[in-house]
């Protein structure tokens, strides 16, 4: 006999985009939507849909409530998706084969295609953007802590990198959503980042961000995707700052004396990372080279 899908999704305040969720799961044995009291219509939708809601009480993160919500599902194998993902028909049928012909397989990577600002994402490790969501029950478990990957138990099976193997995403839609949830997201982070160890230094404050610009822009090819890949490379950067300020603010906005000679050293370094990029970071295909040349002769 086959083992039987059970799908679990965390909802909060998710009534725009659950929906369509929903209606990419009609294969599924079992729909279980773990709804964090929302306030909006997330869990009346998702009962006229046919799932089974259940609740947990509101956190500011997920995986709490998506172990909890993993742990009321029925069935041997258990599909996460967020209620802003589909599940394509292609990627049901695979999921149905693996449960189907499986041997010693406990869980899954599956790629994930990252919509945002009405595009798909290719690059600066959006795409393939591989996420544990498919297992077999107690074999797959999550931290209490934000943007961790779970812990897994067994053998896994990494799907190839193709489209039709792949979560559809319909990440950030607005630049205002993108905000709203750096700073949720930067609130959490700046905590555990504070419990630790990490004392604020105000340098911080210019090489975390920048890193994390030149990492995602240039070592992982942002520019790749053109003017939406600068965007999201300075909004991460800036996600950056904002959990670095958050701890600065959890320490009391202690006072700290900015030794001009340190930053001028700070500036000159960055500028050297800066340079070394275009130097040696291949940007024959950039499209917003220009505006990168400008950058670049301000820092020259």
């Amino acid at each position: 006999m086959i083992d039987k899908i059970s799908v679990v999704i965390n909802t909060l305040n998710e009534e725009k985009n659950v929906e369509r969720a929903l209606k990419s799961l009609k294969w599924a044995d079992e729909i279980l939507v773990c709804d964090m009291f929302s306030d909006d219509n997330s869990a009346v939708v998702a009962k006229k849909s046919g799932a089974k809601v259940i609740f947990h009480k509101r956190l500011s993160f997920v995986e709490p409530a998506r172990n909890f919500a993993v742990s009321k599902a029925s069935h041997d194998w258990v599909l996460i998706i967020d209620p802003d993902e589909e599940i394509p028909e292609t990627l049901a049928l695979k999921l149905k084969d693996i449960v189907a012909t499986n041997g010693v397989i406990t869980y899954v990577e599956i790629p994930r295609k990252n919509m945002i600002f009405g595009k798909w994402i290719k690059s600066s490790m959006w795409w393939p953007d591989y996420n544990i969501r498919f297992f077999k029950k107690d074999s797959v478990a999550w931290s209490n802590q934000i943007h961790r990957p779970p812990q897994t138990q067994g053998q896994g099976l990494k799907l190839p990198i193709e489209e039709r193997f792949a979560i559809t995403h319909h990440h950030y839609t607005s630049l205002t959503q993108f905000l709203a949830r750096m700073d949720r997201y930067a609130t959490v982070q700046a905590k555990e980042l504070k419990e630790s160890g990490y004392q604020f230094n105000w340098t911080d404050l210019i090489s975390k961000p920048l890193g994390e610009f030149l990492g995602r822009f240039f070592a992982n090819r942002g520019f790749e995707d053109g003017l939406h890949g600068f965007v999201l490379a300075l909004l991460q950067a800036t996600s950056f700052l904002v959990m670095y300020l958050k701890v600065w603010e959890l320490e009391g906005f202690k006072e700290q004396n900015i030794n001009l000679i340190k930053l001028k050293e700070e500036s000159v370094n960055s500028g050297k990372e800066i340079n070394y990029w275009f130097k040696y970071g291949n940007l024959s295909k950039n499209p917003v080279k220009r505006l990168l040349q400008k950058a670049k002769n301000k820092f020259s």
